[in-house]
């Protein structure tokens, strides 16, 4: 007889806690791919079965949850972790376990586990793109600022690598503030930032401090015309929140927008919303826990198992159609071939999307890049509007 019992899979993001948006946007992409999945009847007839726990943000909650998820709830898989610091938590439960974490965060490279597969984007596929399409548009003396962990301080690493090697490039400043800063924190920051007059402002500040960092620089009088934020982390979610007034004219680099205007991602867009109405705000980190989940899926179907080392070969070199464009799996690294976007935000809250390109193979240790094909698949920059 065939096996019908339930497949259980972890969730494991927070839905309270500094990063809250955007880690419950990718807990209910992943609740939405699996109801997807259990609607096409499932795999192989087996229903997945989501076990979520809140960590709250904290570190040592992930560890302990994804403890009690293995060995309690008997899950192989992991969707989880928005935080660096919290994937760096749970690694040594599913190395220990041999199980395995599907990552969907944009993150800082320079890392590899056998029982992690990285859905965000690598320094390569969003850092490069940034500091290239912002030194060419406005210049390279480059005000750094960041939350206070793993993740800011090895992009900022990165970001001021890649601005020293244009000509007159030149860090002004590099200011790290804890995630549970507060408003009058922000204020000294933004009046350091107008008084040194940098070409742009790198900014890897997270959750809800993000709204703050923006409203300081509108409060101030900055003008993002001329002189914008530009991100790896500020997506439609804190756009929405700090509202369009403050978030127009900042850029972000991301392989995935809103704004895609493929017929499946629009549909899909439709649907999530039908589903989930409109407080939660699909973006990059949305998008990779969506088609992340959707991947395992079929990679379990081909594999008609979800242990570890059955279900691991059928999941590197892996192929995916996501809303994004066509990803892959890299079986070397355990990183996804994306697809690099520049947007900036526009009046109505959504990126205009100003530059991209086709698939950029993920290159996690940064040992060869160049931005040759990406300035040739540059764009006419649109009017914010």
């Amino acid at each position: 007889m065939a096996n019908t019992d339930p497949i259980p899979v972890g969730v494991l993001f927070s839905t309270s806690g500094a990063t809250a948006t955007i880690e419950r946007s990718q807990a209910f992409a992943t609740f939405f791919a699996i109801n997807e999945i259990n609607a096409a009847g499932g795999i192989c007839g087996r229903e997945l079965l989501p076990v979520h726990y809140n960590p709250q943000g904290i570190s040592q909650q992930y560890q302990a949850l994804a403890e009690r998820m293995i060995r309690e709830d008997k899950v192989n898989v992991i969707f989880g972790c928005y935080m660096s610091s919290t994937r760096k938590a749970v690694i040594p439960v599913v190395e220990k376990w041999r199980k395995l974490l599907f990552y969907p965060t944009p993150y800082e490279g320079f890392e590899f586990s056998p029982h992690v597969i990285y859905t965000g984007a690598a320094p390569n596929q969003n850092s490069a793109q940034l500091a290239d399409y912002m030194t060419r548009h406005f210049g390279a003396r480059v005000y750094l600022i960041g939350c206070d962990y793993i993740y800011p301080y090895e992009s900022n690493r990165i970001m001021s690598d890649f601005i020293l090697e244009v000509p007159g490039g030149k860090k002004l400043a590099e200011r790290y503030l804890p995630l549970d800063a507060t408003e009058k924190d922000f204020l000294p920051i933004a009046r350091d930032i107008k008084a040194k007059s940098p070409d742009f402002v790198f900014s890897t500040v997270v959750g809800k401090a993000t709204r703050m960092l923006y409203q300081a620089y509108a409060d101030i009088g900055m003008d993002a015309m001329k002189t914008p934020i530009a991100s790896l982390t500020t997506c439609e979610a804190e756009a929405a929140e700090m509202g369009s007034r403050i978030a127009a004219g900042h850029f972000t680099s991301a392989p995935y927008f809103q704004s895609i205007q493929t017929a499946e991602n629009q549909a899909c867009l439709r649907k999530f919303r039908e589903q989930y109405g409109d407080e939660i705000e699909p973006n990059m980190c949305w998008e990779a826990a969506y088609f992340q989940t959707h991947l395992f899926a079929e990679a379990m179907r081909a594999a008609g198992d979800d242990t570890y080392d059955v279900l691991l070969p059928h999941i590197l070199g892996r192929e995916h159609q996501a809303l994004q464009g066509r990803v892959a799996i890299n079986p070397a690294n355990h990183h996804t071939l994306l697809h690099p976007r520049i947007g900036r935000v526009n009046h109505h809250g959504q990126f205009d999307i100003v530059a991209e390109s086709a698939g950029v193979s993920p290159d996690p240790y940064l040992v060869t890049h160049t931005n040759e094909t990406w300035r040739q698949s540059m764009m006419p920059e649109p009017q914010i509007g």
